[in-house]
């Protein structure tokens, strides 16, 4: 009985982040993209049990959509009901992203945000400065204009898609040069005068569906205002580990990463040692990486609600520019 009600709410959850109707083969896809493997044969089984309980409506040939109930079924189901899935979600797409440091090319993880393009230009020169004093992944960005998506997220009229470079993408880069790196938790990372000083919120990543930077966003606790105005605030930020062994290549390889616009790791411990306070395993080295969502968060600190997603797809590096031209890029949307 549990793990029929896992596959319902796993199918619910798909259907709530569509704009539209999703088919049944547009479900199975997106189910196993989360990292659930269902047959459409199954997902044909469950989405007609959903449909006669009032939880999904058919809209014909394009598939079905999730009612109102359907909603609340997911709020009192619980949605985080596979703990374990986004540490799941970050090893698929650290293995699918292609991105490849020497040639500059390939595909990245990105996060992305859903936009009304007048606040975003009333607000840029704040999500810019979060860039600016390296508050961000790196210095490259994304715009993508009504109709065109990232993932299973599709830009709806009269928004805008806001992307940034997901710091998972570091682990992907790390991989492919022989260091595994894993992630212990996500929190918000106090700033004393520019430098991190410690954390004062946590989530562990195998304990949640959810990334941690969405749900401290959208609580507001954050705190980029002061970020940028002195150095002292709260973002968001991870906590990482490496083998001992091979901190000095990740020093140089984060060092090639800021050439090509990724930087993203903040402090790097020593062997066997705690960083800041956070003690590590014998043979390991804690990592402090940056949290990607940070520029456009600002925005919820602002007032102006959006929709974000960490870990939203792939997308091509050539689709990334430099944040000092966000102004100008942002002009053929307004």
């Amino acid at each position: 009985m549990a793990k029929r009600i896992d596959k319902k709410l796993a199918i619910l959850n798909v259907l709530k982040e569509q704009t539209g109707p999703a088919s049944s083969t547009e479900i199975v896809q997106m189910l196993a993209d989360s990292g659930f493997e269902f047959s459409e044969r199954t997902v044909r089984f469950y989405l007609a049990q959903l449909d006669s309980e009032g939880l999904t409506r058919p809209c014909g040939r394009k598939g079905r959509v999730i009612t109102e109930a359907g909603l609340m079924e997911l709020q009192t189901g619980q949605i985080m009901y596979r703990p374990g899935y986004l540490s799941a979600r970050i090893d698929q797409m650290v293995y699918r992203m292609t991105f490849d440091l020497a040639t500059r090319s390939g595909t990245v993880v990105v996060n992305a945000s859903i936009v009304d393009p007048h606040q975003l230009a009333s607000c840029l020169e704040k999500v810019c400065k979060v860039f600016e004093k390296g508050y961000g992944m790196g210095r490259l960005m994304a715009l993508l204009g009504p109709g065109e998506s990232v993932g299973q997220i599709r830009i709806p009229p009269e928004r805008i898609g806001f992307c940034t470079v997901c710091s998972i993408t570091i682990n992907g880069v790390l991989l492919k040069h022989g260091i595994p790196m894993s992630c212990r938790f996500g929190g918000l990372l106090m700033l004393k005068d520019g430098r991190p000083f410690r954390f004062t919120d946590v989530i562990h990543y195998d304990g949640t569906t959810i990334d941690p930077l969405e749900v401290f966003i959208r609580s507001g606790m954050t705190d980029y205002h002061g970020a940028i105005r002195d150095g002292n605030g709260l973002i968001g930020a991870s906590f990482r580990e490496i083998p001992a062994d091979s901190r000095q290549r990740l020093i140089h390889i984060s060092q090639r990463l800021n050439e090509v616009g990724l930087g993203a790791i903040m402090e790097v411990g020593l062997p066997n040692q705690p960083l800041l306070e956070i003690p590590v395993p014998p043979g390991r080295a804690g990592v402090i990486v940056v949290g990607g969502l940070n520029p456009i968060a600002i925005l919820e600190e602002l007032q102006h609600r959006m929709t974000s997603r960490a870990l939203a797809g792939l997308l091509e590096f050539d689709r990334l520019f430099d944040y000092r031209e966000a102004a100008a890029r942002l002009q053929a949307y307004l």
